[in-house]
């Protein structure tokens, strides 16, 4: 009769560890790989391998070798920094965090190197046109009574700042019926003809400015009879506008549910119905989005508007009428002359239009945050 070996109401004894044959080994603890952020031995490889390539390049441009120069000495330093912190992370990490961390550097740099170039540019414009969008009359006059030795007191971007908002938007009026139609056309119908469709876009993406403006120059202007004018600058805005919302927009209505035309569908709907009140109404934030993109494209040419519109140094409020000035052109036609308040002018609308052009791209990224938490719900 077997007992219990701990007595009748204690714990029965343990069993000490199994040695026999079918015992399994015990396996060491998962080393779980970390990608991302920076740690403390991390940030000190990545400022040691920074300071030890600088003092190398330092020491191999002023005292080994004949070499000069700001942007060969950067250059140099950040191949030297590569190749010292590729070094050093080999004598700690494994091979695949080496690539990672190489990676994750290279990276880096060059978005810090953009965003550098970027503030440059921005604080270059604004320190060389602040003279003149300091003054008041920069905005409300023009330049018909203007001379190359006027003092900054006297003229304004005030024509090109009218001429550039009625040619945006008559270029947005002819650009975006086109745009979602043909967006509509390639998601929603298809066919034999989308590939082409498509192709003729991305072609018209990549199209440069100058050879729309040349198209509309020979063919509405030459050949119909059209005078220069800011309609016809419109024009030449509308081809360069209308790829950019058509590839935006299509890219929008794809992302509509197909659950939601499936349910339209199953409550008896058409298919213009349903791509009319449900996913024209769904995609809408996404939409303008596209709009404002393409917007933002348009706005900032210049060999279409100065082939199409002219410039001229008097306002004109009437787009379907004579030449019509706009920002750009203002900036291309004044840069160039020797006066240096012209120059500061030139200067100050460029400023005026990077502000524009800011305006629209942070318009686009608020709407498209907006339209895909709405894609949730």
């Amino acid at each position: 009769m077997a007992t219990a070996t701990g007595g009748p109401s204690g714990p029965p004894d343990q069993q000490g560890p199994a040695t026999g044959p079918s015992a399994a080994p015990a396996s060491e603890p998962e080393v779980r790989i970390r990608f991302g952020g920076i740690t403390g031995p991390g940030l000190t490889s990545l400022l040691g391998a920074a300071v030890g390539s600088f003092a190398l390049c330092w020491l191999l441009y002023e005292r080994l070798l004949p070499l000069s120069g700001a942007q060969g000495f950067l250059l140099s330093w950040y191949v030297l920094f590569l190749a010292m912190y590729w070094g050093i992370g080999r004598t700690q990490w494994d091979p695949r965090t080496v690539r990672e961390n190489l990676a994750r550097v290279v990276v880096c740099s060059a978005g810090l190197a953009v965003t550098a170039l970027i503030v440059d540019q921005v604080f270059f414009v604004g320190e060389m046109g602040e003279h003149a969008a300091s003054h008041a009359n920069f905005y409300t006059q023009d330049m018909e009574r203007t001379a190359s030795l006027s003092p900054i007191t006297s003229g304004g971007a005030l024509a090109a700042v009218i001429g550039s908002l009625e040619q945006l938007g008559l270029a947005t009026l002819f650009a975006v019926p086109l745009g979602i139609a043909t967006a509509v056309y390639l998601a929603e119908v298809g066919g034999r003809g989308a590939r082409a469709v498509r192709t003729v876009v991305e072609a018209m993406t990549a199209l440069p400015s100058i050879v729309a403006g040349l198209f509309v120059l020979g063919v509405v202007i030459l050949t119909l009879g059209l005078q220069q004018s800011g309609f016809a600058a419109s024009l030449a805005l509308t081809v360069m506008m209308m790829p950019i919302v058509t590839r935006a927009s299509e890219v929008v209505l794809r992302l509509v549910p197909g659950t939601l035309r499936e349910a339209s569908y199953a409550l008896g709907s058409s298919q213009w119905r349903t791509v009319w009140s449900v996913v024209l109404p769904t995609a809408r934030r996404g939409l303008v989005t596209a709009v404002v993109l393409g917007m933002a494209r348009g706005v900032g040419e210049t060999s279409p508007v100065l082939l199409t519109s002219g410039f001229t140094a008097q306002f004109n409020a009437n787009p379907f009428n004579d030449h019509q000035v706009s920002l750009p052109l203002f900036i291309w036609n004044y840069v160039r002359y020797p006066s240096s308040d012209m120059v500061a002018r030139a200067f100050a609308a460029g400023l005026l239009l990077m502000f524009v052009v800011l305006v629209l791209f942070v318009t686009a990224r608020l709407l498209a945050g907006r339209s895909y938490q709405g894609g949730s719900r």
